[in-house]
């Protein structure tokens, strides 16, 4: 299959970073609370390698992941279908067909507002259906849900 027009914002790959970050600095500060609660208890099995192997894991990711997913992450809408590619490590083709869809929403988290980026959600009865795509522009991202909205409203059908 041909990618997808059109690619999410740049922006995206600083979301995904900092969402990387979050994670990684979570996953780090676990390791070392284990190593020093190991330590303190006087157990057999230290890892003192085991907090800086996190650190690394998470600078290795903040650093591919991102760009990885950006050149990914593509989106289409034509008259009838909408059309994405999304997934770093499983890709997925997603061919959404206009009138079927039932609910689109534009959402933003905290993370999103700050970088003036947004989250589409395609909502289908079936729950295989149902897609979304993050990294969007904000403005992007509203116009398509009312796009969307309105053709889904001129081609429904009778199926269920």
């Amino acid at each position: 299959m041909r990618p997808p027009a059109h690619r999410v914002s740049a922006r995206a790959m600083a979301k995904w970073a900092v969402e990387l970050l979050i994670g990684g600095a979570v996953l780090t500060g676990c390791a070392f609370a284990l190593n020093g609660w190991a330590a303190r208890a006087d157990w057999a099995w230290r890892f003192p390698w085991l907090p800086w192997l996190a650190v690394a894991v998470t600078a290795l990711s903040v650093l591919t992941i991102p760009y990885w997913r950006y050149r990914v992450h593509r989106w289409e809408i034509s008259s009838d279908v909408v059309y994405l590619r999304i997934g770093a490590l499983q890709r997925q083709w997603l061919l959404v067909p206009v009138s079927r869809i039932q609910t689109v929403d534009a959402q933003q988290n905290w993370l999103e507002r700050l970088l003036r980026l947004a989250t589409l959600r395609i909502s289908t009865a079936s729950h295989e259906g149902s897609s979304e795509l993050s990294g969007l522009p904000l403005p992007t991202a509203t116009s398509l849900a009312a796009e969307l909205a309105h053709r889904a409203h001129a081609l429904r059908d009778d199926a269920t």
